[in-house]
């Protein structure tokens, strides 16, 4: 019987997958299907049990009907078809007439710092925001709470989710279950448990082996092999060198370059991503495991009707996010940015002084800390997805120890790393120089209420300042402008974010910019993330070009 309830889930899955059609049609005949396959279940099993694994009666399946009961709750919340959401919450209300119990989700929305309304109206205001999320929901069957936060910028999410679907998806040197544990190797090193469980499930989906979870000691040799590449990039990429490259090239089961390339993208995206996750303190999806319950809620009632009303979120869509300290803090950059443009139009330093700043500001930014919290250690889920769980990000000067200048000039992405990235990854390189010229020229010429502010200096200052922390250098930059325009909550938070994004707090999150909206802080947390990680991307590019020639 076992067995055969499994068939059966594999047979609806078809229904599940038919809901992300644009056709008003065939979803509807979709949801009638999965509606009556879970409500025969519902009666055949009785009240659905906590535990997933836990026995059921005789020839029942409790733990794929809670999967069902979990699915239909995300559809109820998350689906981009006003119609699905509407049918789902209706199903879920029709199983707890009948005396079923049902699950609720736990968190208000995607993000633990921004209001959900705040987030989910996006969509329902702004077109291609929603087109975009028909067309991912269509392509996945869900709609991640990173899309979901991300879509306050729809230009930027478009290339985004392009670009990832490519990498995780397409044609390319690495198979598909590869993929999909590189991008848990990369997203366990920060501790990122968001990520890690949302592809373990997709590398179990695409037949990955279930040993391979057990550890990094389960998996094949030639992953295992990615370990030392994956920790320095993470957390000290100035010390990659071709030396790395040769020992993956020495092995036994040998690396292509063209496999390499893959693979130092994937860890490097992973691990910009869980900066990303954290500095949005993106929430558990509804689906997976810490994202609902199906115990009932200690104070009242919960309602399947509430998740059709818009109920789920406690907090109302507010305009500015807290009372601000400072009355005049958009006010003050928006005037040291005017000062520093008449600054630049008066006298140019000379290429020693600039020399001289970079240096004072690399060290400095040193010195930043990125959190006072204590070290925390992962979770046994996570750390045993890696080595060395103590190796980490450190405040080198405080050591005597110094990060080396790399010179743009001498290897840039747009001279050498793009051509090498489309050499041995065919097509990938142009993807990922769209996405990272979006990031970096993304604006909406606004800073908080104000209208018709250039915005360039301060999205070059956020974007240098990350890579000067990473010994980054541009020679035509300077490096002065950087301390007049982030100040010292902000930096602290910049260094978190990027160093050790897992001790992110929704205090740090509030303590920079104030008075800005929501949908700033998250476009910051872009510019953060695709600035690392071609930071990342750059010294390994280099490294593999070193043992090229």
């Amino acid at each position: 019987m076992k067995a055969d309830c499994r068939m059966d889930v594999e047979d609806s899955e078809g229904s599940w997958e038919a809901l992300g059609s644009r056709d008003p049609v065939s979803r509807e005949a979709a949801m009638e299907n999965i509606r009556q396959e879970v409500m025969r279940r519902v009666q055949n099993t009785g009240p659905a049990q906590e535990n997933p694994s836990s026995p059921g009666a005789a020839g029942t399946c409790p733990s794929d009907l809670n999967h069902m009961l979990a699915r239909l709750l995300m559809l109820s919340q998350r689906c981009p078809h006003a119609d699905v959401r509407e049918k789902c919450a209706g199903t879920l209300q029709s199983i707890q007439d009948i005396g079923a119990r049902i699950p609720r989700p736990l968190g208000n929305g995607p993000s633990r710092f921004i209001p959900e309304k705040e987030i989910l109206q996006v969509s329902r205001v702004e077109v291609r925001t929603q087109s975009i999320f028909e067309d991912a929901f269509a392509a996945l069957g869900r709609l991640d709470n990173i899309s979901l936060v991300m879509g306050f910028h729809p230009q930027y999410l478009e290339s985004f989710l392009r670009t990832q679907h490519y990498l995780l998806q397409m044609d390319g040197p690495l198979s598909l279950h590869y993929r999909h544990y590189i991008g848990i190797m990369a997203a366990a090193r920060h501790q990122c448990s968001y990520l890690v469980n949302l592809h373990v499930n997709d590398f179990l989906q695409v037949g990955g082996d279930p040993k391979w979870l057990s550890g990094l000691d389960g998996a094949p040799r030639k992953l295992q092999q990615l370990g030392e590449i994956n920790k320095v990039l993470a957390h000290r990429p100035w010390l990659l060198t071709k030396a790395h490259i040769e020992l993956l090239k020495a092995e036994e089961n040998s690396w292509s370059l063209a496999e390499l390339i893959h693979a130092v993208v994937l860890l490097t995206h992973y691990h910009a991503l869980a900066s990303f996750t954290f500095g949005c303190g993106i929430n558990p999806e509804i689906h997976c495991d810490g994202g609902h319950t199906f115990r009932p809620p200690s104070v009242s009632s919960y309602c399947a009707c509430d998740i059709a009303n818009g109920n789920g979120a406690m907090e109302e869509v507010q305009g500015n996010h807290q009372v601000p300290e400072a009355p005049c803090e958009v006010e003050v950059l928006m005037e040291k940015m005017k000062q520093l443009q008449e600054c630049r139009d008066e006298e140019e330093a000379s290429q020693e002084e600039m020399a001289t700043r970079f240096e004072r500001e690399k060290t400095e930014s040193m010195l930043v800390s990125t959190s006072e919290d204590e070290e925390t250690l992962p979770s046994r889920e996570v750390s045993r997805h890696f080595e060395d769980p103590s190796y980490g990000y450190k405040d080198f000067s405080r050591r005597g120890e110094h990060v080396p200048t790399f010179r743009m000039q001498d290897y840039s992405w747009e001279d050498h790393g793009f051509s090498l990235v489309n050499r041995l990854y065919p097509d990938f390189g142009q993807l990922l120089d769209e996405k990272f010229q979006i990031a970096y020229n993304l604006t909406y010429n606004t800073m908080a209420a104000h209208r018709g502010v250039d915005t360039s200096m301060l999205r070059r200052a956020i974007w240098n300042y990350i890579h000067c922390m990473f010994g980054i250098r541009y020679d035509d930059y300077d490096y002065g402008e950087i301390n007049q325009l982030l100040d010292r909550s902000f930096k602290v938070y910049i260094k978190t974010m990027v160093c050790s994004p897992e001790k992110i707090t929704k205090r740090m999150y509030e303590s920079f910019w104030r008075q800005f909206w929501h949908s700033e802080k998250v476009h910051v947390n872009l510019l953060l993330m695709e600035a690392r990680m071609q930071a990342e991307l750059l010294y390994a590019l280099r490294a593999i070009t070193h043992y090229m020639t």
